[in-house]
């Protein structure tokens, strides 16, 4: 026996959100991305002459006495970059604009994370699998089944499962209003070179990033302790058909070691992604003696499916040896531009707070309070939602 939402709560919780919110939200998501951009985003320690070799074509690095060579990759845009200060070490084409294929998800997960707590359960309708491009990578949602929220995420992270984000999307507003909102959040974040088409990052016309704004949501998502905790895992169960569950595996190679790539010590993540039209595509971050870096790779030449990732390995090899030795190109924009939902990634007051075993933080019984925002133009929306027990399925 669990505690969650029956179907019919989430789904009344949905025509709320539907009706209120997310009604308001992309009308401020369309303003805020046709507002014109600001110029090259960066940090004020990087001064000027950062913001414009960052923007600059080839690769960028001004490097002290002593400081090892960048390595030569193939990738058509490469980022190196310090999370915890923001500082770009190096990069090449930063701001080339790139089919992002699933490292786009990394967005999503930043857009919707925050307005969909983890213990809700929800029956998957017919609908909600429709519209999933060919050939998109799956995890084995089905419809009638019930999933928690936090089962869709492992899907998203570990499986890059179109099939969850087609039903999380449904879940705040539907496909079209969370590309909006997800453009808004990137327009937010100093994201100016993204352009959302699809939020499961298939290949649709004018759907572009780059290699800046995907460690801007790196970095972003590292901030995020939900966001942390899912793309840094190896392995999870996902609930399948009969009542049953399987195995699976993040598809980070450099992460498990999986399919002969040595896994890089101390990686924590983020997310990797391939389409035909982007080529392999790659955000990793580790942590080594006190130092987190973000790095993106970008449709590698050369080297075959796995060079993504030995070229991401070469670039994080650099950029910890390179740790005082050289003066940043640019800056990332800080992820804390705008106020962020607190730890648990949950919009809400929690108004009775005993903790589910399966959910930390997630009440078993009562209502929750829930205001969730618009950046910089807050929206409040209060909704109050029955929570009921259900059987595990």
């Amino acid at each position: 026996m669990t505690i969650g939402f029956s179907s019919r709560a989430v789904r009344s919780t949905c025509v709320l959100c539907a009706a209120g919110l997310l009604t308001l939200m992309p009308a401020a998501a369309a303003a805020r991305a046709e507002r014109p951009d600001p110029g090259p985003a960066g940090g004020s320690r990087a001064a000027a002459p950062g913001k414009a070799l960052l923007y600059r074509s080839g690769t960028q690095v001004r490097p002290r006495p002593g400081a090892p060579g960048v390595p030569e990759v193939s990738a058509l845009s490469w980022v190196v970059a310090d999370a915890g200060t923001g500082d770009v070490l190096a990069a090449h084409d930063a701001h080339r604009k790139l089919p992002p294929a699933s490292t786009l998800k990394t967005l999503f997960a930043l857009t919707v994370l925050p307005v969909l707590p983890g213990g809700i359960r929800h029956e998957v309708s017919a609908d909600e699998l429709s519209g999933i491009g060919p050939g998109s990578s799956l995890v084995g949602v089905i419809e009638g089944r019930t999933y928690r929220v936090s089962d869709l995420w492992n899907g998203v992270f570990l499986n890059s499962g179109n099939d969850a984000v087609h039903v999380l999307a449904s879940l705040t507003g539907g496909w079209r209003a969370t590309a909006a909102r997800m453009q808004a959040e990137a327009r937010a974040l100093g994201a100016h070179d993204t352009h959302v088409r699809s939020p499961d990052g298939y290949d649709a016309p004018g759907q572009v990033s780059s290699a800046y704004d995907l460690a801007v949501f790196g970095r972003a998502g590292l901030r995020n302790p939900d966001f942390a905790r899912y793309c840094a895992k190896v392995d999870a169960m996902f609930p399948g058909r009969n009542g049953g569950s399987y195995g699976i595996m993040n598809t980070n190679r450099l992460l498990t070691g999986a399919d002969g790539v040595e896994p890089y010590p101390g990686l924590i993540g983020v997310k990797n992604g391939y389409t035909s039209n982007a080529g392999n595509t790659l955000i990793a971050a580790a942590r080594r003696d006190g130092r987190t870096l973000v790095v993106t790779v970008m449709n590698p030449q050369e080297g075959g499916g796995h060079a993504v990732y030995e070229e991401a390995r070469a670039l994080l090899d650099w950029g910890f040896a390179a740790g005082g030795r050289v003066e940043p190109v640019g800056s990332l924009v800080p992820a804390a531009a705008r106020p962020r939902p607190g730890p648990g990634a949950v919009p809400a007051a929690v108004a009775t707070a005993r903790p589910s075993r399966e959910e930390p933080g997630w009440p078993e019984t009562g209502a929750i309070v829930g205001v969730a925002g618009l950046g910089a133009g807050a929206v409040a929306l209060v909704l109050r939602l029955k929570l009921v027990r259900a059987d595990r399925t």
